[in-house]
């Protein structure tokens, strides 16, 4: 940083100070400024120009300095020098002191920034080229964040100083408007009555009706930029066209439809999507076929003996398909023509924002739906192109089972695949290059299926990066080199194969759909880059599923593709954002992993404080008669609440149990009515009475019950003394010999 940067920074800092030490900020209050008004308006009947420029030069300042107060001071303005005037003054000044702020920032960080992060700023000025004026105006016209903080970011771009100006001085004189007017009429204020006038009422509904009247300004100013710029049709064929036809394209066609749109659904392979073909419904048929097979092991457990199971894998892969035939008639075409919608089988791209090419067919339609879905990320591992690579796309076409199967990645379809393969009788190594299996977890769930995992057979290799696949010709072997990292010393090993699946996430399908000539744009995972609402950077085209993110799960979807429709039909009168405070997941292995909410992993990151209550199954009735008390509840709640932030839960049927928690975050219940909630015994549901009955004897009233006890004792005609020793002594031992007491078995 040169003299004159060092200089202009030692500047700011003595003005800034001098600002605070000066106790100016004190004085910026309504009541000061109310106190002195009568003075102020005699000084400014007296030299008016003198009184103007010296407000016109304070506001620059602190607009230029970044200084609080520019809200009170365009009040004031309102206040003393009525609304015209005040309304001049303050919007050249605070558009002179926001372009000061902005060539502040540049000449002192924009340097420095560009050479450290000169790919991310060329994207970012590449759009400022393009779309920076009108990005400009919508931030000043809706404040969506604080304007000096809008002064200090554009002055980082390459934006022209002379567009920011003049785009600020339009883009604030609607909202400056406003609270001068408002500042008018607080400065016409002479006793708490005035606060019902009109003006000032009228002042008071501008304040809170302006966001909502800018939003609407920029939507229609948006619709009429596209209109300019594609040719927007005077008519159109659909309301909707919604493209793919997976969970969250059957679900936005069929809302749409009951909602009397006209709608058309485009699909370019197999009804269902990922869920029915290769997802969700043949996962689970194979789950169940590999748990029969471990149940026929430990039938000795039971005292039944049954002996090794035979596996006959083309059978239970018959099973498989057999599953996904049965559920198929649920999303086929027939049946959504049924519903009303209009089903296409073919591929769609986007020739503008209203019109979809289908083949040689052009639909003009108001909206867009894009569900597109998502396909195994295989990684550019060296070697891996000379081995055929399983992916739960293609695992579905085996007939025969594998030997060695190595499974890359230890995420729930990992973690899922790789138990079924080892109960079938498939030699498994997993390997995950974290240190962990199921990142998201917490590391105590995880260490639950690891455990079961490494039970039934599973390798589990963690903190283990795949560097090579190695393939020896002569032997015909195959062999994944990974660099396993242990007490922070580095090794390489070697893992034999037959077949690798590998299972390390999905990427989104964005090519081919014309999405990137109508600059719509991906994040950095590549998943499409879409609002709250769901609204992609054109205003009639939204997107929904897993082409969008952050949850890759088929209620997830469904979920999305509600507001993703309801937002393009109705969203120009109400919108709605997407919540995923309560949205449940579950990973399906054995025992399964099911969570809602926040876990501790998530709470410490965002500093959320919270209490856990835990629960352990193996105090379950129901779970010991059947043997498997594997597992827990853990609840996190507000400290000293029984507000529920969230539920992880491990065991038997814990996707099942964990609807209970999901109502209850939905619903706004807490632990103390499900506590009073009555429940079936013997029953897994049983568990999250028993939690909140947990959480009670926690927070129970320790003052109210040693009076309650000294009550008794009185009654009893016992002394205070003795009794309350004997009590004590007999609350201790139930404390710590009966945790089912509070709720968990029936009388």
């Amino acid at each position: 940083m040169n003299i004159k940067k060092w200089g202009l920074v030692a500047v700011i800092i003595m003005a800034v100070a001098a600002f605070f030490i000066s106790g100016a900020q004190n004085e910026l209050t309504l009541e000061s400024i109310k106190a002195q008004q009568a003075q102020f308006h005699a000084w400014w009947l007296d030299e008016p120009l003198k009184v103007a420029g010296g407000f016109f030069i304070i506001y620059v300042l602190m607009a230029a300095l970044s200084l609080p107060g520019a809200v009170l001071l365009t009040l004031l303005a309102g206040a003393l020098f009525g609304f015209w005037a005040g309304l001049g003054i303050v919007s050249f000044a605070s558009t002179l002191g926001a372009t000061l702020a902005a060539l502040i920032a540049r000449t002192l960080l924009r340097d420095s920034l560009e050479r450290r992060f000169a790919r991310q700023l060329v994207r970012i000025n590449n759009g400022v080229n393009g779309e920076g004026a009108f990005y400009l105006f919508t931030l000043r016209l809706i404040p969506v964040f604080p304007f000096f903080v809008i002064n200090l970011v554009m002055g980082l771009t390459r934006m022209r100083l002379r567009t920011f100006y003049w785009v600020s001085q339009v883009g604030m004189l609607p909202g400056t408007a406003v609270f001068v007017n408002a500042g008018r009429e607080l400065g016409n204020l002479e006793s708490l009555s005035g606060i019902l006038s009109p003006g000032m009422l009228l002042s008071f509904v501008l304040i809170g009706v302006f966001p909502w009247m800018a939003r609407a300004l920029v939507a229609l100013a948006k619709r009429r930029r596209l209109a300019r710029q594609y040719n927007r049709p005077s008519r159109f064929d659909r309301d909707i066209v919604v493209i793919g036809a997976g969970s969250a394209g059957l679900v936005a066609s069929y809302i749409a439809s009951a909602l009397k749109a006209r709608v058309t659904l485009v699909e370019r392979h197999r009804m269902g999507g990922d869920c029915l073909n290769t997802g969700c419904v043949p996962s689970k048929a194979l789950i169940r076929a590999a748990r029969a097979a471990e149940d026929v092991r430990r039938a000795s457990s039971y005292g039944v003996n049954a002996g090794e199971p035979q596996v006959d894998f083309p059978a239970v892969m018959g099973h498989v398909h057999r599953a996904v035939r049965e559920v198929e008639p649920h999303d086929s075409p027939e049946r959504y023509r049924g519903l009303g919608v209009d089903v296409i089988q073919g591929e769609a791209v986007l020739v503008d924002p209203w019109r979809v090419r289908i083949g040689d067919q052009i639909l003009s339609t108001r909206h867009v739906i894009i569900a597109s879905g998502a396909h195994p990320r295989v990684p550019p591992i060296p070697g891996l192109e000379h081995v055929e690579v399983l992916t739960s796309d293609n695992l579905w076409q085996l007939d025969t089972l594998p030997d060695r199967l190595l499974i890359l990645g230890g995420g729930p379809i990992g973690c899922e695949l790789g138990q079924s393969f080892a109960r079938l009788g498939s030699r498994v190594t997993l390997v995950e290059m974290g240190s962990q299996l199921l990142p998201r977890e917490d590391l105590d769930v995880a260490e639950e299926v690891a455990l079961e995992l490494r039970d039934n057979g599973v390798d589990v290799r963690l903190s283990s990066r795949a560097v090579a696949v190695v393939t020896e010709e002569k032997e015909g072997r195959h062999y994944l080199e990974v660099e396993v990292t242990e007490n922070e010393e580095t090794r390489l090993d070697r893992l034999e194969f037959d077949r690798i699946l590998v299972a390390i996430g999905r990427q989104a399908n964005v090519k081919g759909l014309g999405l990137e000539e109508l600059g719509i744009t991906t994040r950095p995972g590549g998943t499409l880059d879409v609002d709250d609402a769901l609204q992609s950077l054109l205003p009639n085209v939204w997107a929904c599923g897993d082409v969008v993110g952050p949850y890759q799960l088929t209620h997830a979807s469904a979920h999305q593709a509600w507001h993703a429709t309801v937002n393009a039909l109705f969203g120009e009168v109400k919108r709605f954002k997407v919540s995923y405070r309560a949205l449940p997941a579950v990973t399906f292995t054995d025992p399964e992993v099911a969570r809602v909410g926040l876990n501790e992993r998530e709470a410490q990151e965002q500093a959320i404080e919270y209490e856990v209550t835990r629960y352990a199954l193996s105090e379950l009735d129901r779970a010991i008669a059947e043997g498997d008390t594997r597992g827990f509840i853990k609840i996190l709640t507000e400290p000293g609440k029984d507000r529920i932030l969230g539920a992880s839960i491990v065991g038997h049927g814990a996707g099942e149990m964990l609807a209970e928690f999901t109502l209850a975050m939905t619903q706004g219940i807490g632990l103390n009515k499900l506590l009073g909630t009555i429940h079936p015994y013997p029953t897994y549901s049983e568990a999250a009475k028993a939690t909140a009955g947990v959480w009670k004897n926690a927070h129970k009233p320790e003052r109210i019950l040693r009076w309650l006890e000294r009550y008794f004792a009185w009654r009893r005609g016992e002394s205070s003394t003795g009794g309350s020793e004997a009590s004590s002594t007999d609350s201790d031992k139930a404390a710590v010999s009966d945790r089912r007491a509070e709720g968990s078995r029936s009388p």
